[in-house]
């Protein structure tokens, strides 16, 4: 995204503030994800936009921009806790650079001290190689396993999570041993597992379900995994009453 593709809004001359907020709040996931996933050039492609839609506001920005600088300095936190930076560092950092906004008053001093606190913060996240933040891991296993029916790919996954897909790819090594597309194909058999148990559906239509291309790709990687083809774990599932 560039900074052309911002939805431009024009400002309401008797309520700056309201308008202003406005497009604040509509950019705010954006601003979250992007601090997320580390990418530091979209999160400050952000907040200079919402800076130059406050400057437009006349008379009334001195104020305005610092009751927002607070509620972005909130939010910004809350991401950076969330995408792995010890949520002790950035309370202090807040602190520090909250002191220092009661006693700035000129907007470029505002502007600069918005900046150097998203810098901040984003050396703060990236001090904490090592931390896998498990809500957003679960998040993307979550709609990995919601989306076995598509076909679904490393970056698709990583961006609805807000990881990078290299980030993403680091932590599923760390926490399950295997990459994307082993876990995919893990997942895809543990369902058709489950679907088999079922006399309800064909074979054909099980293969389709998980995600598999044709029936024939289905048999080959079933029974690559479990050892034996899908129609022998259905018969021995029968077998055993299930």
């Amino acid at each position: 995204m560039n900074g052309n593709d911002f939805p431009a809004i024009p400002l309401l001359e008797h309520r700056p503030y309201d308008r202003i907020r406005e497009l604040y709040l509509l950019q705010e996931p954006m601003l979250l994800a992007a601090i997320r996933r580390g990418d530091r050039g979209e999160a400050r492609r952000i907040i200079n936009h919402v800076l130059v839609h406050i400057y437009s506001a006349g008379e009334e920005r001195s104020d305005l921009l610092k009751g927002l600088l607070l509620e972005l300095v909130v939010m910004i936190s809350r991401a950076a806790v969330e995408a792995g930076a010890v949520q002790s560092e950035v309370l202090g950092l807040n602190f520090r650079f909250l002191t220092e906004l009661a006693g700035i008053n000129d907007d470029e001093d505002l502007a600069a001290w918005l900046r150097k606190t998203l810098e901040h913060v984003f050396s703060t996240i990236e001090q904490q190689e090592d931390f896998t933040p498990p809500l957003l891991l679960g998040k993307a296993l979550d709609y990995m396993r919601e989306s076995l029916h598509h076909d679904i790919s490393r970056d698709d996954v990583a961006r609805h999570a807000g990881i990078s897909p290299s980030h993403f790819s680091r932590l599923l090594k760390e926490r399950t041993g295997r990459s994307f597309t082993e876990l995919l194909r893990q997942c895809r058999v543990d369902l058709a597992c489950d679907l088999l148990k079922s006399p309800g559906k064909s074979l054909a239509e099980i293969a389709s379900v998980c995600g598999f291309c044709d029936q024939s790709y289905f048999t080959r990687v079933f029974q690559d995994v479990k050892g034996v083809t899908p129609g022998q774990f259905r018969a021995a599932n029968r077998m055993n009453g299930g």
